[in-house]
């Protein structure tokens, strides 16, 4: 009895690891199936992963397009005897976590160098981000821009919504939407610099 049992309580990881041997085959084979199979098994895995270590679900959601678009472009690069299909996922997942911390990084990073430019005495110094993104997104600097930039920055400073959360509401693509954030942002700051510079409008 004690035999059977143990037997039984083995069969279970290694009709997993079967199978997932069959998945990573099929994802090699370019397989469409077995990569839906793929994403119904490791998405909920990844999309959490992705939350937990971001702290917003729109940008894990991102994130996990990513991931998946990645791996099936990259499945050539896939070796099996290097691990299993799942750790390899994770693998990606982690990169691409990492690539959109650095990512939201750059645009604080931008932000606080436009605020500066724009309120150089550090006298005058808030953290308050509300306060902050006042002094940066001033009226108008931003009526200088062109309707598309400006609307994307007003919806992601003064409402806070992430880049997915603009595209679901003006039923833009998220690529556009990044293009429009990043266009807008770089203009921005231009035309802080021209109003802060001597003899500058703001002058």
């Amino acid at each position: 009895m004690i035999t059977n049992t143990r037997r039984t309580n083995l069969a279970p990881p290694v009709e997993e690891t079967r199978y997932e041997e069959e998945l990573a085959r099929g994802l090699l084979a370019a397989d469409e199936e077995a990569f839906a199979a793929i994403y119904r098994r490791w998405g909920s895995l990844v999309h959490t992963m992705a939350t937990r270590l971001l702290g917003d679900s729109h940008e894990a959601e991102d994130v996990t397009q990513q991931v998946f678009i990645g791996a099936w472009r990259g499945r050539a690069g896939f070796r099996p005897e290097r691990g299993p299909l799942g750790a390899w996922l994770v693998g990606i997942t982690r990169r691409k976590i990492v690539d959109a911390l650095a990512a939201r990084t750059r645009r604080l990073t931008l932000i606080d160098s436009a605020a500066q430019e724009a309120d150089p005495d550090p006298g005058h110094a808030d953290s308050a981000p509300d306060r902050v993104l006042d002094r940066v997104l001033l009226v108008d600097a931003l009526s200088r821009l062109p309707r598309p930039q400006r609307e994307v920055l007003c919806m992601a400073f003064y409402e806070d919504l992430t880049q997915a959360q603009i595209a679901a509401r003006t039923g833009l693509p998220l690529g556009t939407v990044k293009s429009h954030a990043r266009r807008g942002l770089h203009r921005l700051r231009m035309v802080i610099e021209q109003s802060a510079a001597p003899g500058g409008p703001g002058a």
